[in-house]
């Protein structure tokens, strides 16, 4: 479904593992990034109501995940950490086109969207099938399933609004971009790292 050409290695788990502390502060700052971003498409996008509606939606998903994770660092006695850079998505952030029309720019935003949440939902599966801890497995298997359902939202409105663009042609190249890109990740103790 997700279309991702190069698969997370299930040894990153015991990476994630070995410090669960900076793993739960790094995803909780990528979820308050997935609803900053999804705002950001929103105050750009304002005319078109379907996708304020939904993207509203998945905004507050984002910051409810956020809240998730910080009370599963709270529970444990650690202590969320100052906000992560996250160089995946900064590189991703690189392929977007920003210039030659509005709506190849907004369609692109959404690809590039789809493709955060596809990765972070192929990430999550990877824990949920292999980390040892059982309470984590289980909130890593239904944020898989809610991730999931961001990616059909985002390419779905990129498909919705790309009129003049080879959507499916560009999400390939998107595609290809990013197995570049991440096969030089999966190596700290960070969702997209």
């Amino acid at each position: 479904m997700l279309g991702l050409k190069l698969p997370t290695d299930p040894r990153w788990v015991n990476i994630a593992e070995s410090n669960l502390e900076e793993i739960l502060t790094d995803h909780a700052w990528c979820e308050q990034k997935a609803a900053s971003n999804a705002i950001a498409i929103i105050v750009q996008n304002s005319q078109h109501e379907e996708l304020v509606s939904e993207l509203t939606k998945i905004v507050m998903e984002e910051m409810e995940h956020f809240q998730q994770v910080h009370q599963i660092i709270l529970e444990r006695g650690y202590t969320l950490g100052r906000e992560r850079k996250d160089n995946y998505v900064g590189e991703l952030y690189k392929f977007m086109e920003k210039g030659r029309s509005r709506n190849l720019a907004t369609v692109d935003r959404l690809l590039f969207s789809a493709m955060i949440e596809a990765r972070s939902c192929e990430r999550f599966k990877v824990l949920s099938e292999n980390i040892k801890d059982e309470k984590l497995a289980t909130f890593y298997r239904d944020l898989m399933i809610s991730e999931a359902g961001h990616y059909t939202t985002f390419i779905g409105f990129a498909r919705q609004y790309g009129e003049d663009i080879d959507v499916d042609a560009r999400w390939q190249q998107w595609l290809a971009y990013e197995a570049n890109v991440i096969q030089n990740y999966g190596k700290s103790e960070s969702i997209h790292g």
